[in-house]
């Protein structure tokens, strides 16, 4: 048994705390924390089990971490948090010995990028400390590079080619909102996209490749290419991959909607002045737009995200593999209060945090989660609400 604290109280960290409840025998003291204390204390309440207590803290401030850390002394932080504040969150880690898994890697607030070099530059401050910190423990990333090992361990001798796809079929009803941070849901899609081709690189504008895909119960969707962080993992820890992708559905009505924020400014990340106030135009829109948290009531259709996976089999003949899951947005909603891109999200941080408080997760340092075993893992996604399917020999369309 193990005493776990949860750093943010949004979507996927209300998942993160329902799913860790279920599983005293795992988490038996779970803390919710973030900068609202009401917030924590509203959420543990729901929950409704004495093991589960609330504190604050402002996660951009190392200091305010340690002093939570050196209080609950906790086995491991689970980061739900902004991605701006994983680095933070880590050096408080390394200060009080504590063990860490995030759902997302580390930006700065000043630039609309992303990739692992920040926080892969920890890897020997972990290792000498024998402290474990898993990155990317959602479901993109996250459970799309365990699929990818899963592939590596059980079906292929050479993976070829991977594209990552990523279907939200669901409809909230809203004119137009984002199904996690609106902030960092923009800044991700209006940057340019990036996929890994014989070695290299290729940086296209954004959203600008697009072809229809037929996703397992939904049908065919719109989808764009753009960059998600996991393809640079993947690509090192799979060299034989020579092609790398990753693609997500957007409808025309989210698009039209898109370009209209960015043509107007709404986008920008940099400060403006307002009235005598410096106000940075992409946060104001965030405060405006609906909260992700209060989507899930109404939200019909599902989820589909899953690996096309094409090389040599085992046998040395040609594969072709399609591993995938799909996930209702009302299913989601009624166990947790959430939609399916939280909960999708939240489930696998869970059950990450679950692998290695158990110890069938063990590295040291810092890891991606292909790193580790895969089948204990997915099992587990299975038995928490996030069943998958394989389809072998079958057409990727891509």
């Amino acid at each position: 048994m193990a005493k776990v604290i949860i750093i943010g109280i949004g979507g996927v960290g209300t998942v993160v705390a329902c799913k860790c409840a279920q599983h005293p025998e795992v988490f038996n003291e779970i803390v919710l924390a973030s900068r609202t204390l009401s917030k924590c204390e509203a959420l543990a309440k729901k929950i409704g089990k004495p093991n589960v207590t609330a504190d604050r803290v402002d996660a951009d401030s190392v200091e305010e971490l340690v002093e939570l850390f050196k209080r609950h002394k906790p086995d491991m932080v689970i980061n739900v948090a902004l991605p701006y504040q994983d680095l933070t969150i880590m050096d408080a880690c390394l200060a009080c010995g504590v063990n860490y898994l995030d759902t997302a890697n580390y930006e700065p607030k000043d630039v609309a990028h992303f990739e692992y070099s920040w926080q892969w530059a920890y890897r020997e401050r972990f290792e000498k400390a024998g402290l474990t910190a898993i990155l990317g423990c959602g479901f993109d990333p996250g459970v799309s590079g365990v699929f990818t090992a899963y592939a590596a361990k059980h079906w292929f001798s050479e993976m070829e080619t991977l594209d990552i796809v990523d279907c939200n079929a669901g409809n909230h009803g809203k004119a137009f909102a984002t199904n996690f941070n609106p902030e960092i849901n923009i800044r991700e899609i209006t940057q340019n996209g990036r996929y890994w081709q014989d070695g290299e690189w290729v940086v296209t504008k954004p959203l600008e490749y697009h072809k229809s895909l037929t996703y397992p119960n939904i049908g065919p969707r719109d989808s764009y290419l753009l960059y998600h962080e996991e393809l640079e993992s993947l690509v090192i820890n799979y060299p034989t991959i020579r092609r790398a992708r990753f693609w997500m559905t957007f409808g025309q009505e989210y698009l039209t909607h898109l370009r209209v924020i960015q043509d107007i400014g709404m986008a920008r990340i940099d400060e403006v002045d307002y009235n005598g106030t410096k106000i940075v135009p992409l946060q104001f829109l965030k405060a405006v737009l609906p909260n992700p948290q209060d989507l899930g009531e109404n939200y019909t259709g599902e989820t589909s995200i899953g690996c096309r996976i094409s090389g040599k089999g085992k046998d040395g003949k040609l594969l072709t593999y399609y591993i995938y899951n799909n996930c209702s947005h009302h299913e989601a909603y009624l166990e947790t209060g959430m939609q399916a891109v939280s909960y999708t999200t939240g489930v696998p941080a869970m059950c990450g945090a679950m692998m290695f408080l158990t110890g069938k997760w063990n590295l040291k340092g810092v890891r991606n989660v292909e790193e580790f075993d895969p089948d204990p893992f997915l099992a587990a996604i299975a038995e928490n609400g996030l069943p998958w399917h394989e389809i072998v020999g079958g057409d990727l369309e891509l």
